[in-house]
């Protein structure tokens, strides 16, 4: 699926980082979601490899990643931390300064990481998100039923661990086949990776500690940032499921794009076919989109997506 990308496991000091990379061009960092792996990338980056350099990497604690001990306060796989470990990456691998793009749980990471390291992040492209702090805020019956594991999987341990030691597949098998996509996109050794991703031990606990961290640090460092006025200062893409819940749950509020207007003065947006895993079901309509924002500058760019 990555036949011309160059796999490696590189060693950041605070967690040993798996990626894949090829191409050329501008540098262009791809984060992955629950529960998925780099390999929700496969159909999209290979597309993008004549344009841009591309890197595909597992978050800490997902995929290939290490699992680094974590804390009671869960500071480890706060996006914080797992934004530092993606600005060390591109470091090492000879990038000062990128752009980057993340779906799900990769997206929290990639707009931390524009916030905490603005002069490394040139711009950004969210994908089915809203902030976090946004999320918990605005949370009712709809995000605790609907996205169960924002409150399952933040519940303390052992409980959660045990759940998702015990029920890997059903796991896998109900995310995937919920929240507005349809599970006949995903091959079945695609959805065999998933579930074996969610096997081990250690990294069922990391999993679950982001998910802790999520709904205490990572919410705290959000209303810190608003507090204290600090902004997005680089170009933003927003990207939601036409058919998932965001645009729905929000449209009161001016849906998905007003609430990152709300954190970004330069961000732009729409809504794309299929559900929370659109990347997966339209990868050439999310590419077409991606490499139209980091590709384009100026006018050009702005032809391309709505801003109203």
């Amino acid at each position: 699926m990555f036949d011309d990308f160059q796999a490696a496991e590189i060693d950041i000091g605070a967690a040993g980082i798996f990626c894949l990379r090829a191409g050329n061009g501008p540098p262009l960092l791809l984060l992955h979601g629950f529960p998925q792996t780099h390999l929700m990338w496969r159909d999209i980056a290979p597309t993008l490899t004549d344009r841009f350099s591309v890197v595909c990497a597992d978050l800490r604690g997902y995929g290939g990643s290490s699992c680094p001990a974590s804390t009671p306060d869960h500071a480890p796989y706060a996006k914080r931390a797992m934004a530092a470990d993606m600005v060390a990456l591109m470091e090492k691998l000879g990038f000062s300064s990128f752009m980057v793009a993340g779906h799900d749980r990769g997206g929290r990471v990639a707009y931390r990481m524009a916030l905490d390291h603005p002069g490394c992040v040139e711009k950004l492209a969210v994908l089915d998100i809203v902030p976090t702090a946004d999320a918990w805020d605005r949370a009712d019956a709809r995000l605790a039923l609907g996205y169960w594991p924002w409150s399952l999987l933040a519940q303390p341990e052992p409980l959660p661990e045990q759940i998702l030691a015990g029920a890997a597949e059903a796991i896998v098998d109900n995310a995937l086949s919920g929240w507005g996509s349809s599970p006949s996109v995903f091959p079945a050794e695609v959805r065999q990776a998933y579930v074996d991703a969610l096997r081990g031990p250690a990294h069922i606990h990391a999993i679950c500690e982001e998910y802790r961290a999520a709904a205490t640090l990572d919410r705290e460092h959000d209303h810190a940032d608003k507090a204290a006025g600090r902004r997005i200062r680089c170009p933003l893409l927003a990207l939601w499921s036409g058919q998932g819940a965001l645009a729905d749950w929000y449209a009161d509020e001016g849906g998905p794009l007003a609430l990152w207007r709300g954190w970004a003065d330069d961000a732009r947006g729409q809504a794309m076919p299929g559900g929370h895993f659109f990347p997966e079901e339209n990868p050439a309509r999310t590419a077409e989109a991606l490499a139209g924002f980091f590709g384009e500058t100026g006018q050009a760019a702005q032809k391309i997506f709505s801003r109203g």
